[in-house]
């Protein structure tokens, strides 16, 4: 029942009576047929979310609060069935779905929290009389557009603050990890009213519909660069509030005082968390000339010590890539550096077994031309190379359209202050990379989309402000006409 949409607080099958298939990453085995959306659909959902909004804005902040705190309860109450259905249809390794399930339902209570305590705020007033204060207002419905590689956890960035502002939402997860998000909103949605949250599965053309209808102000994306920007020329024409949080390519420093052991482990996890299908992921690595060599062999020993595997078994350190396509990606961006001059140290190959696997690569002999230090990876891919100077290295970080996170491994602080500060990245991890905080913003610079979740930026996004004037006297003003009129008279 739950491979069908949620619109209106009720299973839905689709209106073209079409479906699609979901597999699982780990064997290529098909799981589940879910409902296929389009346009007819979409506005079915997106009209359950304007009426529910209707009274769901009004509600006191108490009682949503309330309501978001239950969602939290639901996800930890069905946590094990959760995991395993994230991990059978996304791939990652049972233990990293483990935390993205906690993740989510903490970000419910977090949002819970914080929608009890933010309105607006007073201002000085020009005149005795007068009371001037800013208030938050929820726009509507927003549309919650998420990705395949983090989809409840994503999903919760956008859908919790959201909420908690007084907006409703329609969700469009991705086509390869549908299964997890309406299982959620199944298990854990239920004692919302009708029409506040809704789901419709489909591909590309319901995630347009969604973006053109008229009547959804707000669209909340994680994805692509390229969707991204097909997004914000559809949305331009109706003026649309966007939450744009697009690709990455972060980088990897290790200072010259760094402990050159501990920096292997560091990266080895912030680049291949999640088979490094992360927007965070670690995906060009600078370290001192002088010791490249050896610290590219260590990265190799190590990551040849990774046991690659399904994610169902709790020995796994790195599971499937999510499809054939981002795995070919990977394998084009290897192969391009191999021929262009790069030394492959380990990994590069597709291990004869079932699913969508990929060695992890660790690259030498690399240049900042290369597409595998420019482009988006997205993959299990390490290309390493030296520096001559710090400020060689920073300049290195800033050469990129990117501007999501950036890690530096090192203790000086002279040397760490200066990155901080000269860095253009949303954020910067020192010594810890890939380790996000409920209150800290999340999100990038330059071309990956200037949005930001989490903390009060992550509500603030989905209010819009409204200034208030009011004057206790409805005398005439000495500055209203005519001109030279006594005030009050």
């Amino acid at each position: 029942m739950e491979r069908q949409f949620y619109i209106d607080g009720t299973w839905t099958p689709a209106a073209s009576g079409e479906s699609f298939a979901v597999d699982n990453p780990a064997t290529e085995a098909v799981i589940a047929q879910v409902a296929r959306g389009d346009a007819v659909d979409v506005a079915h959902a997106v009209d359950a979310a304007k009426q529910a909004f209707a009274g769901w804005r009004w509600l006191s902040a108490n009682t949503r609060a309330e309501m978001l705190h239950e969602v939290s309860r639901q996800v930890r109450a069905h946590f094990d069935e959760l995991v395993r259905l994230l991990t059978e249809e996304e791939g990652k390794p049972v233990a990293e779905n483990e935390e993205e399930m906690e993740w989510t339902a903490t970000t419910f209570d977090y949002y819970a929290e914080m929608g009890r305590n933010l309105r607006g705020r007073v201002i000085p007033s020009n005149e005795r009389s007068q009371f001037n204060f800013v208030i938050k207002e929820p726009y509507g419905v927003v549309g919650c557009i998420v990705p395949w590689n983090f989809p409840l956890l994503l999903l919760a960035w956008k859908m919790a603050p959201a909420l908690a502002a007084g907006n409703t939402v329609v969700i469009k997860p991705s086509e390869m990890t549908p299964l997890t998000t309406l299982r959620f909103v199944g298990l854990c949605c239920g004692h919302l009213p009708p029409g506040v949250v809704n789901v419709v599965t489909g591909f590309g053309d319901a995630g347009q519909a969604l973006v053109e209808h008229p009547d959804v102000p707000v669209i909340a994306f994680t994805g692509s660069v390229a969707t991204g920007q097909k997004i914000a020329a559809l949305a331009a024409p109706m003026m649309k509030h966007l939450h744009l949080e697009l690709g990455g390519k972060d980088a990897f420093v290790v200072g010259p005082d760094a402990d050159l052991d501990k920096a292997v482990e560091a990266l080895a996890y912030a680049a291949l968390l999640n088979a490094g299908q992360v927007c965070t992921s670690s995906e060009r690595v600078y370290v001192a000339n002088a010791v490249r060599d050896r610290f590219a062999g260590d990265v190799a020993d190590f990551v040849r010590g990774l046991k690659l595997g399904d994610g169902l078994d709790r020995e796994t350190d790195i599971g499937p890539m999510i499809g054939p396509v981002y795995r070919t990606k990977v394998m084009r961006h290897v192969d391009q550096a191999r021929e262009a001059g790069a030394r492959v140290l380990t990994g590069g190959t597709i291990p004869s077994r079932p699913g969508y696997f990929y060695e992890p690569a660790v690259l030498v002999d690399v240049t900042h031309q290369m597409t595998i230090m420019q482009e988006e990876t997205f993959g299990p891919a390490i290309p390493i190379m030296g520096y001559a100077s710090f400020d060689e290295a920073i300049r290195l970080v800033n050469d990129s359209r990117y501007g999501l996170g950036a890690t530096l491994r090192a203790n000086d602080p002279k040397l760490i202050k200066r990155f901080f500060e000269e860095v253009k990245a949303g954020t910067i991890w020192i010594n810890d990379p890939l380790t996000d905080t409920y209150a800290g913003p999340f999100g990038g610079m330059k071309m990956t989309g200037g949005g930001r979740e989490l903390g009060e930026e992550g509500l603030l996004t989905f209010l819009e402000t409204k200034h208030v004037h009011w004057d206790f006297s409805d005398e005439p003003k000495g500055w209203w006409y005519p001109y030279g009129r006594e005030e009050g008279g």
